[in-house]
């Protein structure tokens, strides 16, 4: 089972449900936690893993072998993102357009064009003290696109990388998937939710956690996933999460209060169930939830 925890935008409390549901889906499954957030991945500070393995992640990139190339301009012509342009007798390439679709290599006359691999972020995976298995994608400084690692991190095997346990947990138990998705509502987030099962929401009950919630409900819906609303922050403001939720047929089934102990624990990098281990009944209860609702 895939689970996909997201927010309509950054800081809602997502990575916080998300780490909270592994810590109590690991009492039962086999956990692997996914944090998609490639540009900024943190699941990792308040579960601390014991990193074992560290994959780079690449994509390709043409190159040109001044000595074939006749400067047609047939590889610039076909280039649908502006990434090759004929300069001074020659042609030139910028590595931050391409899109690795081969295009351009496939359509050279003279054969003057290929392909070379180029870094563009890593795959780093451990071991919780919890038995967690997390994975983070880290797209490198400087690069645009950070979907090739956030594909490469979709793909990324359970075990066969890695160790035991986790490989015997997982033929014991069932694996449960956790994916943690990047904030907003663009492609990488829409990548995320390709392949889940389910999706939790988190929001809190602000003009801009409704805002945002709109967002990210019409892809969950496109993609015909179903859906369940974690409110966090419960008591901050007095946006109508309930009745948007209502209208939308949303089950609301968890609220997180605003409470200082809570947000003073997650700022020390604490999980929310450490802090506040009375709210694994309900972390329980939601998870049941979904497994009972994604089953039915």
């Amino acid at each position: 089972m895939r689970l996909v925890v997201a927010s309509g935008k950054g800081g809602t409390g997502k990575t916080t449900v998300a780490t909270a549901l592994a810590q109590t889906a690991a009492l039962t499954y086999a956990v692997r936690l996914l944090d998609c957030d490639v540009e900024a991945p943190n699941a990792a500070l308040s579960l601390h893993p014991q990193w074992s393995s560290a994959v780079t992640v690449t994509r390709p990139v043409p190159r040109v072998d001044a000595t074939r190339c006749t400067a047609c301009g047939r590889c610039a012509e076909v280039c649908q993102f502006n990434a090759l342009a004929v300069v001074g007798g020659g042609v030139l390439v910028f590595d931050d357009l391409c899109h690795g679709c081969g295009r351009c290599v496939w359509i050279c006359p003279e054969q003057a064009m290929h392909e070379e691999p180029l870094a563009v972020g890593q795959i780093d995976a451990g071991y919780t003290p919890d038995g967690i298995l997390l994975a983070q994608g880290l797209l490198r400084i400087g690069q645009p696109m950070g979907m090739p690692v956030l594909r490469a991190l979709k793909r990324w095997p359970t075990a066969a990388a890695l160790d035991a346990p986790f490989s015997d947990a997982e033929s014991a138990h069932t694996l449960l998937e956790i994916r943690d998705a990047p904030p907003g509502a663009s492609c990488p987030v829409v990548e995320t939710l390709r392949g889940a099962d389910a999706v939790i929401l988190v929001t809190e009950p602000t003009a801009f956690g409704l805002h945002d919630l709109r967002q990210v409900v019409g892809i969950v819906q496109e993609l015909g996933l179903p859906a369940w609303v974690v409110i966090n922050r419960d008591g901050i403001g007095t946006a109508p999460i309930a009745e948007y939720c209502a209208e939308q047929g949303l089950p609301i089934a968890l609220r997180i209060p605003l409470e200082r102990r809570l947000a003073e624990a997650l700022a020390r990098g604490r999980p929310l169930l450490d802090a506040a281990p009375e709210y694994r009944p309900a972390v329980q209860t939601l998870l049941e939830q979904i497994v009972s609702g994604v089953a039915a």
